[in-house]
């Protein structure tokens, strides 16, 4: 590693510089970047060695995730053998998790309240008054050993993970099931993370969710009434 352009010292000088420099190396800007990092040191225990900084461990991690990176591309862009990559790598992760476990969340866990975007709007309420966002499922791609490709092998051909994602009508996750094989049918992820507490899925109070199902029970025998 000859590169008079070390890891810290480039990331140092995309922040210094134009932000789109910095966007098309992290996928996000500057600023955020900065917020991330602060938040992440001083509430999720992220932090460098002595060869390094908390900055440039994060920015090893995001720029791996951003490019879908192998370690040797990220090991030469920043001047750090592979081995150290991967532990500084495995660093920024751990301290995302944590994050992820705090942000991705519902704001209102007991579905109390109407969603305002429903609540505000002749066309929706009341009829949609109980609807607390929209779940689907949606492929990424994914590098697995070849061994394990067949499983992982979906409707397009190529290796993906099926991840299973839940969000609220301001467009913020509140809940997310990675890791799937792309060959997992959405109705299998949905039912394991509905009937798996391990899963911890957002289940509304008893009450509401009763009240939810005899509001589908009359719904569903409108529409036979409807067709016969």
């Amino acid at each position: 590693m000859t590169s008079t352009q070390t890891g810290d010292k480039w990331v140092g000088e995309l922040l210094a510089g134009h932000p789109t420099r910095f966007h098309i190396a992290f996928r996000m800007s500057p600023q955020i970047f900065t917020d991330l990092l602060y938040l992440l040191q001083t509430s999720y225990g992220l932090q460098g060695s002595q060869r390094t900084t908390a900055r440039e461990v994060l920015a090893i991690t995001i720029y791996t995730l951003a490019h879908k990176g192998s370690m040797r591309l990220t090991s030469e862009r920043f001047q750090h053998s592979t081995e150290t990559i991967s532990r500084f790598f495995a660093i920024g992760l751990d301290a995302l998790t944590l994050l992820a476990a705090e942000m991705i969340k519902p704001l209102d866990p007991q579905f109390m309240n109407i969603p305002a975007k429903i609540l505000n709007d002749d066309r929706y309420m009341p009829y949609f008054k109980d609807c607390i966002g929209a779940i689907d499922g949606t492929h990424v791609d994914a590098c697995v050993p070849v061994d394990d490709q067949v499983r992982y092998i979906g409707r397009h051909g190529t290796p993906t993970q099926n991840i299973m994602a839940i969000c609220d009508f301001d467009m913020c996750f509140t809940y997310v099931v990675p890791g799937w094989e792309g060959s997992a049918h959405d109705s299998r992820i949905f039912q394991r993370a509905v009937n798996d507490p391990s899963c911890e899925f957002p289940h509304p109070p008893p009450d509401e969710l009763i009240r939810c199902l005899e509001h589908q029970r009359v719904f569903d025998q409108v529409l036979t009434n409807q067709r016969s």
